[in-house]
């Protein structure tokens, strides 16, 4: 097992989580959060990020995961910079997970 990690802006988790669940995920569970890189930025270029933050946790089969993950860049426009971030960890001792 897998953990699928998509860190979006508020607002587009529930479109890219639907999109996962065609993709093959089982189910989702979306945490609200706020980036800490803004007012960095705003010092040196003066212009707003949004720091509201989405947190997709997504627990699948390491077999299921690329099409999924596939799903989830698309839906989300990862491969464009500054939309969003992805990442993936292996998963141990799982319990209650079918």
């Amino acid at each position: 097992m897998i953990c699928i990690v998509t860190i979006v802006e508020r607002g587009k988790a529930t479109n890219i989580v639907e999109k996962a669940k065609i993709a093959g995920a089982k189910g989702a569970t979306i945490f609200y959060g706020r980036g800490t890189g803004e007012d960095e930025i705003k010092k040196y270029f003066n212009f707003h990020i949004e720091s509201s933050k989405e947190a997709i946790l997504i627990i699948s089969k390491e077999e299921e995961s690329k099409v999924i993950i596939d799903a989830i860049v698309k839906a989300g426009n990862l491969e464009k910079l500054g939309k969003g971030i992805l990442f993936t960890f292996p998963l141990l001792n799982t319990i209650g997970i079918g």
